[in-house]
């Protein structure tokens, strides 16, 4: 004859066999349920009453100091990836935003929301344009903005950015190249900055950043990293060229995107960037986020055909890396590379740099 056991919670009888002991204690199974969950992060079976998490996250305490917090203000269960800051409070990105909204229409250099994407993927650009002399006015920011954010749209936001003296950058949510051309209204946004007084090529303190999805270059990790070793080389091998379309000076190239010096092989430049180089983020092309990387050589402009060309170029950069080999692109000259180049905004852009196979054409001032 089998041996029965009492639930401990309900004082049923039943054979052993038909029930389960925790923490020296035995239950049946519709109790052990109602009484215990099981860990979200680790697994473990735990008290529901010492649940750490929600009902459809439950944590044990270890699990819930390691991974998680609450917000400081609605009280809601973040994972420790999910945190926004507000000065020292943690919060979730409603009420971030929320807190935002009290605030200056500038957000302080580490506002970050949300991405929202425009446009078809995988391959997204984000930009971050800075511009100075026209003041840190968040009166302006908003007139600028405006102009972009309407219809219940956010395309793009402005943030504090230490390195201006007077001013501030725009920065847009990712899209993709054909979004950028057609439905961001950048000829309305940069000709409002320019009439309040900003500039950005000429004030010598600006640059022009381009992020561009790491997913563009495939799905698979190794595939990512064999696209963007190749262009850590195209930007090696061509550095004399692309620092002359850049509109910097070697010098300022080293202080903000400088270098990671030549190698025969992409993946010997791409090994050297990852081993911690001293350049940090301030590197041509900084590979320091999880989800970008950035493009960072281009002077700030506030002309409309130099920065849709700055995105073509890179666009086309990305081209020659995900769909040529390794010894295609070392093969590659700056002239076959131009040759390729169709696009009427680059190729005038290239001209005016001289850095076409035709002849130069009439240059419009930077600004």
């Amino acid at each position: 004859m089998n041996q029965k056991e009492i639930c401990a919670h309900c004082g049923e009888h039943l054979p052993a066999e038909d029930g389960i002991y925790f923490e020296d204690q035995f239950f049946c199974q519709d109790c052990l349920e109602e009484l215990t969950v099981f860990c979200h992060h680790c697994g473990e079976r735990i008290w529901r009453e010492t649940n750490n998490g929600t009902d459809s996250i439950p944590l044990c305490d270890s699990c819930y100091d390691a991974h998680y917090t609450r917000c400081d203000s609605c009280g809601r269960l973040l994972h420790q990836g999910d945190i926004y800051y507000d000065e020292d409070d943690a919060l979730c990105w409603s009420c971030y935003e929320a807190s935002q909204r009290d605030r200056e229409t500038i957000h302080d250099y580490y506002y970050k929301p949300a991405p929202i994407f425009f446009g078809d993927g995988p391959r997204f650009f984000g930009i971050e344009l800075e511009m100075d002399e026209g003041g840190e006015d968040s009166d302006y920011a908003a007139e600028i903005l405006g102009l972009s954010n309407h219809s219940g749209l956010v395309r793009a936001y402005a943030k504090h950015d230490g390195s201006l003296d007077d001013g501030f950058e725009i920065v847009t949510h990712p899209m993709s190249l054909d979004y950028h051309l057609n439905h961001m209204p950048w000829q309305d946004v940069l000709r409002k900055a320019v009439a309040l007084g900003y500039r950005s090529h000429q004030s010598g303190t600006c640059g022009l950043h381009v992020h561009v999805s790491r997913t563009a270059f495939g799905s698979e990790e190794e595939d990512q990293e064999s696209a963007i070793a190749r262009i850590l080389y195209f930007v090696e091998k061509h550095w004399e060229e692309l620092l002359k379309f850049s509109r910097r000076t070697a010098r300022q190239l080293e202080r903000w995107a400088s270098r990671y010096g030549y190698r025969e092989q992409p993946k010997d430049i791409l090994e050297h960037a990852k081993k911690g180089y001293h350049g940090g983020r301030y590197t041509c092309v900084n590979l320091e986020n999880h989800a970008t990387i950035e493009f960072r050589m281009f002077r700030g402009t506030l002309k409309y055909n130099t920065l849709i060309a700055t995105l073509q170029l890179v666009n086309r950069i990305c081209d020659v890396a995900l769909y040529l080999s390794d010894q295609e692109v070392k093969a590659m000259s700056w002239t076959t590379f131009v040759s390729g180049c169709q696009e009427p905004e680059l190729v005038q852009y290239l001209k005016e740099r001289r850095l076409y196979v035709n002849e130069p054409v009439t240059v419009e001032e930077e600004l």
